[in-house]
């Protein structure tokens, strides 16, 4: 839809075709191909903002993801040929504070339309990755001002898509985005907004049910990605790692970690399908509990246990009922 594509020679045309941009879906995974479409060419950071787009944008839209399906997102590093393609796009789906290098790149980027999600709810620092159990200390002084470091490091959680209440919150953002920025297609915007809306909110709901009565409140992931998650629905998330997935648990933390799971009968430990389950897995061996799939979804691969959000949120649900001991 970008006006540039007029000026687009045959020649490049071709070359175009040679390297594989020449047969575009309105849902294109690879970026290569993010503008000069006859569609609405949206480029999203990674799958929970391609996901929003695909499911407002429907068949009006051209998306393209600068994280390629299996690559973690947090520590994505874009090539040249992707900063260019952002200069081609209508628009750019983000969450800034997740991904440094595509907050840079769409900052020098003149793209008209740019959408922050983390503008269209309200983002929360959910502070360090442990809590205190029974009134007990289990890091020493020494640890204090490290601790404090990471916790004003990473000061908000940019997690908001776990939890289906403020995904809602912003698909609707993203919707009226849509309307104004291609306004010839507005109305079906607004509609396919309205049914996504729709079933996030029973989405919302049966995580609320399948959850308000379990033997346990608490859980171990992999990475503190469920902080919102578990705020809307009365949980306590205990994370391996902090934000970062790629961070290192010290051993103070796996100790406490085991003696928590004692305390409150935590039976499972969760990991996730883009990093590694290494570190899970040993402590789960060493604590004498079971170990799981909780897909924090941040990309959806051939190992997803779903094919969209809606499918791996469900199958969350499910793991989360089985390890809480859900009634």
């Amino acid at each position: 839809m970008n006006v540039r594509r007029q000026h687009i020679s045959g020649v490049a045309l071709a070359a175009a075709a040679t390297l594989g941009l020449g047969t575009l879906t309105a849902c294109s995974s690879d970026g290569s191909a993010a503008g000069n479409t006859d569609k609405f060419d949206v480029v999203a950071s990674f799958y929970p903002m391609q996901f929003l787009a695909e499911q407002i944008g429907g068949d009006h839209v051209n998306v393209t993801t600068l994280t390629e399906p299996g690559q973690e997102p947090h520590d994505l590093e874009l090539s040249t040929r992707q900063t260019a393609n952002l200069q081609e796009a209508d628009a750019v789906l983000y969450l800034k504070s997740l991904q440094p290098a595509v907050d840079e790149a769409v900052a020098q980027a003149g793209v008209e339309t740019k959408i922050d999600a983390a503008t269209l709810t309200e983002l929360e620092d959910h502070g360090d990755v442990s809590h205190e159990h029974g009134g007990e200390e289990h890091a020493g002084e020494e640890h204090s001002e490290e601790e404090h470091a990471e916790e004003e490091e990473h000061a908000l959680d940019p997690h908001v898509w776990l939890d289906p209440v403020k995904y809602a919150e912003i698909a609707k953002g993203v919707g009226a985005a849509f309307e104004k920025a291609d306004p010839d297609h507005a109305a079906d915007y607004r509609k396919n907004t309205d049914a996504l809306v729709g079933r996030l909110n029973d989405l919302d709901k049966r995580f609320e049910d399948g959850l308000k009565d379990t033997d346990t409140k608490v859980f171990f992931t992999n990475h503190a990605s469920f902080g919102y998650f578990a705020e809307r629905y009365g949980l306590t998330q205990e994370a391996i790692s902090g934000l970062d997935p790629e961070s290192e648990p010290s051993p103070a933390r796996i100790r406490e970690l085991q003696e928590e799971a004692k305390a409150d009968g935590v039976t499972t430990v969760f990991y996730e399908t883009l990093v590694s389950d290494k570190t899970a897995k040993t402590l789960a061996k060493d604590a004498g509990l079971k170990t799981d799939v909780l897909d924090p979804l941040e990309g959806i691969t051939d190992k997803s246990e779903g094919d969209d959000y809606f499918q791996v949120m469900e199958s969350n649900l499910s793991a989360l009922k089985t390890a809480l001991g859900a009634k």
